[in-house]
């Protein structure tokens, strides 16, 4: 269990996106970052060390919309529907990034993408699900660091469209 730090070096967040949170008038949140000495990577072990629900977590997807890079914001309860995706888009693909890819879009690699503070600009999809909690926790550029928002506050900071993109359960 950590606490909430200082400031970005004793944070833990990855210099771009504390550097980020700076530029975006969010230099608040650095001292919210919170470091685990486990990874935080996947939404079930960032769930876990938070001491939150799965959905409480916002996934940074990264996918190939024909070959251009598409972030997903996406609850850590919920799959990412390709097709929706495609829709939304009016792609004629989409599929999962690689891990190059991803590093090479974002300047991080998977299990720690933040919402933005990314090395590229690209669209960005956050699906309504998000939208169900007070508070969602996301990737602070390392899969060891997480840190606290508002949904809507992290969506529009992301630059995203809020859209339907999960699978839908049957």
């Amino acid at each position: 269990m950590t606490t909430p730090a200082t400031d970005a070096e004793g944070s833990g967040a990855h210099p771009r996106f504390a550097e980020a949170l700076r530029e975006l008038g969010l230099a608040d949140v650095i001292g919210q970052v919170r470091r685990f000495p486990e990874a935080t990577r996947t939404a079930a072990e960032a769930a876990a060390a938070i001491g939150c629900e799965l959905s409480q977590i916002c996934k940074s997807l990264i996918f190939a919309a024909d070959g251009v890079p598409v972030l997903v914001l996406m609850d850590g309860a919920s799959r990412v529907d390709v097709e929706r995706v495609r829709e939304e888009l009016g792609a004629g693909r989409v599929t999962r990034a690689k891990a190059d890819a991803v590093r090479e879009t974002t300047g991080y690699a998977i299990g720690g993408v933040p919402p933005f503070g990314h090395r590229t600009s690209t669209r960005v999809l956050a699906d309504r699900s998000l939208l169900g909690h007070a508070t969602v926790w996301a990737a602070a550029g390392t899969p060891y660091t997480v840190f606290p928002m508002e949904p809507k506050t992290l969506i529009a900071h992301a630059g995203a469209t809020l859209t339907d993109v999960r699978e839908r359960t049957t």
